[in-house]
């Protein structure tokens, strides 16, 4: 007996099919328009885990990571800026502040669009964005490095840290204001159709009623560490993408048939160990499943690029494109953690010469 999908990964498969996918590359080179954001707003996408008392599905986990793995495979630009909106409604739904009321509804039905602005407080002990009591509300000064989806989002999440070591989430317009200023969109070697910025805060105030969480840094990190050990859906979605291009290739399928296999047993295992109940456990064995998923589609996307041959140099070539956005998720949401870990993979799957290689040096 065959399951039906649930309705919104039914819903993402026909965005993907019908809009992402066919103008990827176009939007690849010339930005991510405006009518992608509105179809994705109308699609119901953004409710996905949202709670169904304010609009949303309410959907599992499981659901939802399909749902990316369809997107990104589809157009990882597209991808990225929405999968911005999932962090804000995840801390307004767990709000105990006022601003929930306001924002959680329309961000669960898509009526508007959010980003956030919080990689900068994984710095710690850096302080990269200070967050300042003043005036009855909120005082940020310092640097946002990296802010996506700028001129597309209606609303962001903004952090900071507090001289006593508080994380502190407010909203605000994604919009220039007083006290924030944006650089020029970035020019990246991958995704530079999201509209990614950095921003300058020189004393960028938000009232009282903009709060959205204050907690003490060391819990925010409990929590939030232990996300980036799990491997991205997206991470899959661009694999099995360029699996789709090589299974296409007459002279690839053996290729293609056993990454497949391969792809398949680490995706079983990883969603396995991110639906485990405490997600600071086994950190090991998660960091090892995210290398390894890390290892699969970059070998998926090069053995695209080989199956294509001269025709993946142009910009236009779809196995380039996933080739570019498969090195973007290798450091998309990369901590000091991951990246060891990430390293220590790569220096032990260097073969070491032996035999006849190593008589002849």
């Amino acid at each position: 007996m065959t399951t039906a999908p649930h309705p919104l990964v039914s819903r993402a498969r026909q965005l993907a099919d019908d809009l992402l996918a066919p103008y990827a590359e176009r939007v690849d080179q010339e930005g991510l328009p405006e009518s992608h954001i509105e179809a994705v707003k109308r699609s119901g996408l953004l409710g996905v885990g949202a709670p169904v008392e304010y609009g949303g599905a309410g959907a599992p986990s499981a659901v939802a990571r399909e749902i990316a793995e369809i997107l990104a495979g589809a157009c990882c630009s597209t991808w990225f800026v929405q999968t911005q909106h999932h962090t804000p409604v995840k801390l307004l739904a767990d709000s105990r502040f006022p601003v929930r009321e306001r924002l959680l509804r329309p961000l669960a039905t898509g009526e508007l669009l959010s980003g956030v602005a919080y990689a900068q407080v994984r710095a710690f002990p850096r302080v990269l964005v200070r967050a300042t009591p003043e005036r009855g509300g909120w005082r940020f000064d310092g640097t946002v490095p990296w802010y996506t989806g700028w001129g597309l989002n209606d609303v962001m999440l903004l952090a900071g840290l507090s001289a006593d070591d508080e994380v502190v989430f407010a909203a605000t317009e994604a919009r220039e204001q007083p006290g924030m200023r944006p650089s020029p969109p970035m020019k990246l070697a991958a995704l530079t159709a999201g509209r990614t910025v950095s921003l300058e805060l020189d004393g960028l105030w938000l009232p009282e009623d903009a709060l959205v969480l204050r907690t003490p840094q060391e819990r925010f990190a409990l929590v939030d560490r232990p996300r980036n050990t799990n491997v991205s859906p997206a991470v899959f979605g661009v694999a099995y993408a360029a699996l789709g291009l090589l299974e296409s290739a007459p002279d690839a399928t053996e290729t293609a048939r056993s990454l497949r296999s391969h792809l398949d047993s680490v995706r079983q295992q990883a969603y396995a160990l991110a639906d485990h109940p405490v997600p600071h456990e086994r950190v090991d064995e998660r960091l090892a499943l995210k290398t390894r998923a890390h290892d699969l589609m970059r070998t998926a996307t090069t053995a695209a690029i080989v199956a294509v041959g001269g025709r993946a140099l142009t910009l236009g070539n779809r196995a380039q494109r996933l080739a570019r956005e498969g090195m973007f998720l290798l450091i998309q949401g990369q901590t000091a953690q991951v990246r060891q870990a990430q390293l220590e993979a790569l220096r032990t799957s260097v073969p070491s010469m032996s035999g006849e290689s190593a008589r002849r040096e």
